[in-house]
């Protein structure tokens, strides 16, 4: 399960305005498919050049994460330690693509349904209810103290 934080929290809600604002996006494209709008975000490349590193492994996004391996550093696995470097495994790789995590669909807005993964909406929402619920369980680790139990500034 992804580790929620603000870099990864971060980078969904920017790859979601980028795609709201007319960003290129093509499901069957590395460089302009769900988890290539991410990685856009996070490691500031072109679509052009995550295509370029992509076609170094085989396959789908799913199938280059499942083929991880940290020791290559082949580009294709380069793009996928970014991934897990901003809180993402494989599988959480795999349920971005397809839009298919029931944990992020039950937080829909309007409630649970199937969306479509070349979808440019489905994708924005999708993107933005993973934020908020990444958003929900990183503040459940934050501890407020008590007005009783805070330190005073000046001492």
């Amino acid at each position: 399960m992804a580790h929620p934080n603000l870099t990864l929290i971060g980078a969904l809600r920017q790859a979601a305005q980028n795609l709201r604002e007319g960003a290129h996006y093509a499901w069957g494209h590395h460089g302009s498919c769900n988890c290539g709008h991410v990685l856009q975000t996070v490691t500031h490349l072109s679509k052009e050049e995550i295509l370029k590193h992509a076609h170094t492994g085989i396959g789908e996004w799913t199938e280059i994460a499942e083929e991880y391996c940290g020791v290559t550093n082949a580009p294709a696995y380069m793009l996928i330690s970014r991934l897990e470097a901003i809180g993402l495994t494989p599988p959480d790789i795999h349920h971005l693509e397809y839009l298919n995590n029931k944990e992020v669909l039950q937080r829909l807005p309007g409630g649970f349904r199937w969306l479509k993964k070349n979808v440019r909406e489905d994708v924005v929402v999708y993107f933005e209810t993973y934020a908020a619920w990444l958003e929900e369980r990183l503040l459940n680790y934050i501890e407020i103290p008590k007005p009783e139990e805070a330190v005073p500034v000046f001492a």
